[in-house]
């Protein structure tokens, strides 16, 4: 339930994937909640549901505490996107956004989980963290893209954590500060004046047999193997459509059907 005071916004979406028996993936639970709306999206096959996150009011804004949760049931197949970019902006309040997004998936479940870009404009403040619990058997695909900054502005600050477990044992944990009062987050360690970074792991059973190997995929693109079975394609980039290529280069690397663009269809109305 949504619950405002003054002018902050509370609100937890929720959506529960499970498989139906007959080959495919039911959504017995997608309840969107505040600027989250959750549309159920055409799949083109494959048994997997899809589900299009839909921006129903500007968020997140400054004091605004937004949630999303995901649940993948054994056997399902689930793919997330977004309609467009989430876009950080300032508000009337001085506190920072927060925006927590909780994945599970359980064993033989696989989720896509490829919103489109986070977009941090000039004067927000944005703490995002997203948290997978992963069954030892689960596989997932998970893409996060930052664009710091509307085009000719500077960013606002920017802190997005990413913790991954699977069978209990931490696979990665990782954070990342940008904007103002994050030190050095400009410099040539970090993004050396670029304004698009993003990443893109993957988590694969058949990485054990056949493991990723490090390689650059481009002057500020690696993929690198996790012990897990896991691989991480980590970028920077001068805009969110060359850090969007780097990232699928990487995608196309892991075992097995890709998920491609598209994939998921608007669901007409019968």
């Amino acid at each position: 339930m949504t619950h405002t005071g003054g002018t902050a916004v509370r609100a937890t979406a929720r959506l529960v994937a499970e498989a139906d028996g007959r080959g495919g993936t039911a959504l017995p639970v997608l309840a969107g909640d505040g600027p989250l709306a959750l549309r159920r999206t055409r799949a083109t096959g494959d048994g997997e549901a899809c589900v299009t996150v839909v921006g129903a009011m500007s968020a997140p804004l400054g004091g605004d505490h937004i949630a999303l949760t995901a649940d993948v049931g054994p056997g399902a197949r689930l793919h997330v996107g977004s309609a467009a970019a989430t876009l950080a902006l300032p508000g009337r309040s001085a506190e920072p956004a927060h925006y927590a997004i909780r994945l599970t998936v359980a064993d033989g479940a696989t989720l896509h989980w490829l919103p489109e870009p986070l977009i941090s404009a000039h004067g927000s403040d944005l703490r995002m963290t997203t948290t997978v619990e992963l069954a030892p058997t689960a596989r997932l695909v998970l893409r996060e893209e930052q664009i710091l900054g509307r085009f000719g502005e500077p960013p606002g600050a920017l802190t997005s954590r990413l913790t991954v477990h699977r069978a209990g044992r931490p696979l990665l944990d990782q954070e990342l500060s940008y904007g103002p009062g994050a030190p050095g987050w400009d410099g040539g360690a970090v993004l050396g004046g670029h304004r698009a970074a993003g990443q893109l792991l993957v988590v694969d059973p058949a990485y054990d047999s056949d493991p990723v190997q490090p390689r650059l995929l481009a002057d500020t693109a690696v993929i690198t193997p996790l012990t897990g079975p896991a691989a991480l394609v980590s970028a920077v980039a001068t805009d969110g459509l060359r850090l969007r290529r780097m990232l699928d280069e990487g995608l196309s690397s892991r075992p097995g059907p890709q998920p491609q663009p598209g994939r998921c269809r608007v669901r007409t109305p019968a």
